[in-house]
């Protein structure tokens, strides 16, 4: 199993690097920025390969609504150039709140954009000729409204690597398939080493319906997983209650949150519901207090050192059968960094 870590950055503090240093130097294999309604996760990316050597820093995730699958396959093109091929592509469709109300483009069927959207980067990588795709959400060269007539297709003055390894932040099960059938990994936000299957049973049924020889061994399930290390196990996990409340309450609309129905799939619907409706009646602290020590202890890593390396032995097991690749350390310091790789590394 690899180890990996989420990028602590703001504009206030900037990128915290002895955190990404530190992991380095213990031989993680990635770091991964994401990015949602404020800072972007290239420019950061961008930063931390210029400042380190062995590290593979990666987008968890470009939103595909802000920018052309083109676009992303230059971004990656460039990043793999300047870093010797240590960026990781990750993608995804985001939401519909941050999509329309943010990025003031469609939702669209985002399944299909992300088919569409991989097949045209892996199309530009391979460099086999000029660009041409006809989909549904990207038609190019484009012939619709508005279109002059002279574009043609082209082909990549630079050479990519066709091997860039492509991640979709998947959660949905329909979205899993998808990872599974076109992507070469998936970033699950919750996951449970005691019910993988919520995660990879749907990432198989997609590696099936590929039928190109690909197995769970060729896919990296590479699962946040929040950690949070101290003596008093009560207030490690009274850390990590506002971000999974806001996840799981108020990340989407009532009527569509993502997360919220992982949470339910992983056994905790009535705790789903109760967060979500306290949250989005705005009694937060109310919704923080909701989400349950057992969902938090599954999922995360708290407690004293001790704890989380028994716990960490759980994750190891399922890692022997490839139903998790990699575990990317979420809210991580150069300390838990240190204790997570006695064990794993």
């Amino acid at each position: 199993m690899k180890l990996a870590i989420t990028l602590k950055f703001s504009p206030a503090s900037g990128v915290d690097m002895e955190t990404v240093w530190e992991a380095e130097r213990l031989g993680f294999e990635a770091v991964w920025c994401g990015e949602a309604y404020g800072t972007d996760a290239v420019t950061p990316v961008a930063w931390v390969l210029a400042q380190t050597k062995r590290i593979k820093p990666g987008t968890s995730i470009m939103q595909m609504a802000a920018r052309t699958p083109t676009c992303a396959a230059m971004t990656a093109m460039t990043l793999q150039a300047m870093s010797g091929n240590r960026f990781l592509c990750g993608i995804g469709p985001s939401g519909p709140q941050v999509v329309e109300g943010w990025h003031g483009v469609p939702f669209g069927k985002p399944l299909l954009r992300t088919r569409e959207y991989i097949a045209i980067i892996r199309q530009i990588l391979e460099r086999k000729a000029p660009l041409e795709f006809h989909g549904e959400h990207y038609q190019i060269p484009y012939t619709g409204p508005g279109a002059t007539g002279l574009g043609k297709p082209l082909r990549s003055i630079i050479h990519g690597d066709p091997g860039l390894r492509i991640y979709t932040a998947a959660i949905a099960p329909a979205g899993l398939r998808t990872a599974g059938e076109v992507a070469d990994g998936t970033l699950p936000i919750f996951m449970s080493p005691e019910k993988p299957e919520t995660i990879t049973g749907p990432v198989l049924e997609g590696i099936a319906k590929a039928a190109n020889g690909k197995t769970l061994a060729d896919f990296d399930v590479a699962p946040y997983v929040r950690i949070s290390m101290g003596e008093d196990l009560a207030a490690c996990r009274e850390a990590l209650r506002p971000g999974l409340a806001l996840y799981i309450g108020g990340m989407g609309a009532r009527s569509k949150n993502y997360y919220n129905d992982l949470t339910k799939r992983l056994g905790y619907e009535a705790a789903a519901v109760e967060i979500q409706n306290l949250f989005l009646d705005g009694r937060r602290k109310e919704a923080e207090a909701a989400v349950p020590d057992a969902l938090i202890d599954e999922i995360s890593l708290v407690g004293p050192k001790e704890r989380i390396r028994e716990r960490l032995q759980v994750w190891l097991a399922v890692a022997k059968d490839h139903r998790v690749g990699s575990l990317v350390l979420a809210g991580a310091t150069p300390q838990t960094l240190r204790v997570v790789a006695e064990s794993v590394l």
